[in-house]
C-alpha cells in the first residue's frame, strides 16, 4: 500500500474571463452541464465569442504522505482555494490529475455541504453518510460533535436560520470528528471568535497526531507555522516554494509576494465590495505623498484607501486590521473623521487615510487588511485580506526608542512614552540592622 495520501501531478485549471464562478452544489453543476453548449455560443459585448482565459492553477505538482500536516499560503488569487476545490472534486482540472488515497473531509466555506432546509442534526448524519460512514459510527460521534460546536440548543433548528458563526462551528465539528483520513480546511479561522479559533487549531493538531493528513489554507501565518511543519507557497497559480514552514513563511513575508505597498482594482465588476461600495485603491504613503514599502520607525505612515460609494444614504466606516509577520493582530483602526462619523454618504469617490504616528510601531513586517463596514447593524461590505504591507525599520542612528541598545526588542508595538523622574534629595535611606 502506498504511503502517499495526496498525489498532484501537473495540475492546471483555466477559467474563461467573465464566466460565473464554478458551481458548488450538485444541483448547480447539473444545470451548468446542461447549459454549457449554449454558453459556448454566447457572444461577448462586441459580438464575438470570448476567448480570454485566466489560469487559476498552472502545472502544480506535489506529494503529501499520510500523517503530514501541510500549510498552503499565498496572496488572494494565488490559487489556494481552487486547488482545494479540485482535491474535493467540486471542480474538475483542465489538465493534470489529483489522486487522494483515503476518505476526505473538507471545510472550504461556511456551511459547505449543508442542506439549509435540514436541521443541524440531519446535516450531521447526511455528511457522515456522504463520507461513507454507517449510522452506528455517526451515533458514537454525535454528542462529541455537538459539544464541540457549542450549538446544542439549535441542533434541531434548520441550518438556514444559523448565523455564519454557528454554521462554521458545526461544519468544522463534522469535518474534524467524522474521522476522515484526509482533512482539507480553507480559512476556517476567518470566522468565529478567538476561543473557537483556538479550539479549531487544537483539534487539527489532535487530528494530525492521530496520523491523519491535514491540508490547511490560511492567511494566519502564526497558525500555519504552529500547526504545519511543511508549507507550500502558491503565486498566480504556480507553486513557487515548498519546504519547512518557518523558512517558507519568512521568505514569503519578506518578498514582494507577501509585501506590496500599493494595490489597485480598476475593474468595478471584480473590485472588492458589493452594490453599496467598491474598493479601488490602497497604498502605504509617507507625509510627502510618496508610496513606500519601507518606513522609518520614527516617521508617521499613512494607510490610504480610495473607494466609490454606489448606494446613497449608507453610513460607512473604513477600517484597517494590522497584523505582524506571525499573524498576530497588532491593532484595528476605524475611521474617526468627525465629518463622516454616523453620517450617510452620498454616492461618489472617496479617499480616506489613517495616520500612524512615528515612534509607535515595532520594527518588522505589518500586513494590512482593508474593510469598509456599516456599524449599526454590523455589515461588512468590503474585506480585502493582505491588501497592502510594509516594513518598519529601526537603526542605532537617530532618536528612536531603541536608543543605544543593539539587541532584539520584543513586543507588538514600540511607543515612545513620556518619562518623568524626580530625585528625592531629602530622602533618608533606612538604617540597616547590624549583622
Amino acid at each position: 500500500m502506498t504511503d502517499l495520501a495526496i498525489q498532484v501531478e501537473n495540475l492546471s485549471k483555466r477559467y474563461r474571463i467573465g464566466q460565473n464562478n464554478p458551481s458548488r452544489l450538485f444541483r448547480d453543476a447539473l444545470i451548468n452541464t446542461v447549459t454549457a453548449p449554449f454558453r459556448a455560443l454566447r457572444p461577448t459585448s462586441n459580438g464575438e465569442p470570448s476567448d480570454e482565459f485566466i489560469w487559476a492553477l498552472q502545472d502544480v505538482s506535489f506529494e503529501v504522505k499520510h500523517g503530514e500536516v501541510i500549510g498552503i499560503i499565498g496572496r488572494n488569487g494565488a490559487g489556494k482555494s481552487t486547488l482545494l476545490k479540485i482535491l474535493t472534486r467540486i471542480t474538475k482540472p483542465t489538465k493534470g490529475r489529483a489522486i487522494l488515497y483515503g476518505r476526505v473531509g473538507s471545510l472550504l466555506e461556511v456551511g459547505t455541504g449543508f442542506n439549509p432546509e435540514l436541521t443541524g442534526r440531519q446535516n450531521v448524519y447526511l455528511n457522515g453518510a456522504i463520507l461513507g460512514m454507517r449510522k452506528e459510527e455517526i451515533d458514537r460521534k454525535f454528542d462529541e460533535i455537538v459539544a464541540f460546536s457549542d450549538i446544542e440548543k439549535f441542533i434541531d433548528t434548520p441550518v438556514k436560520h444559523y448565523s455564519s458563526g454557528m454554521a462554521v462551528r458545526l461544519a468544522f465539528a463534522v469535518a474534524a470528528h467524522l474521522e476522515p483520513e484526509i482533512l482539507l480546511v480553507d480559512e476556517v479561522l476567518a470566522v468565529g471568535d478567538a476561543a473557537f479559533q483556538k479550539k479549531c487549531l487544537g483539534k487539527m493538531s489532535e487530528v494530525a497526531k492521530e496520523g491523519r493528513t491535514v491540508l490547511f489554507v490560511s492567511h494566519n501565518m502564526n497558525a500555519v507555522t504552529r500547526l504545519c511543519e511543511r508549507v507550500i507557497l502558491l503565486d498566480s497559480g504556480r507553486l513557487v516554494n515548498d519546504g519547512l514552514s518557518q523558512q517558507v513563511v519568512k521568505s514569503y513575508l519578506m518578498s514582494d509576494l507577501g509585501t506590496t505597498a500599493a494595490r489597485s482594482w480598476p475593474n468595478p465588476a471584480s473590485a472588492p465590495g458589493n452594490e453599496v461600495v467598491r474598493l479601488y485603491k490602497a497604498r502605504v504613503r509617507t507625509e510627502s505623498g510618496q508610496t513606500s514599502e519601507t518606513v522609518d520607525i520614527r516617521q508617521p505612515v499613512g494607510i490610504e484607501v480610495e473607494f466609490e460609494v454606489l448606494k446613497p444614504g449608507v453610513v460607512l466606516a473604513p477600517n484597517f486590521h494590522f497584523y505582524n509577520q506571525e499573524g498576530i493582530c497588532v491593532f484595528i483602526a476605524g475611521d474617526q473623521d468627525p465629518a463622516w462619523r454616523n453620517t450617510p454618504r452620498p454616492t461618489g469617490r472617496y479617499v480616506s487615510t489613517a495616520w500612524i504616528p512615528g515612534n509607535f510601531l515595532a520594527e518588522g513586517t505589518l500586513i494590512v487588511n482593508v474593510a469598509i463596514s456599516t456599524m449599526n447593524p454590523v455589515i461588512v461590505h468590503v474585506h480585502e485580506r493582505d491588501a497592502v504591507a510594509f516594513q518598519v525599520v529601526d537603526s542605532l542612528v537617530g532618536d528612536s526608542v531603541r536608543g543605544e541598545f543593539a539587541g532584539n526588542i520584543p513586543g507588538l508595538v514600540r511607543p515612545r512614552l513620556k518619562w518623568e523622574t524626580h530625585y528625592l534629595e531629602n530622602h533618608q535611606n533606612p538604617t540597616l540592622p547590624s549583622p
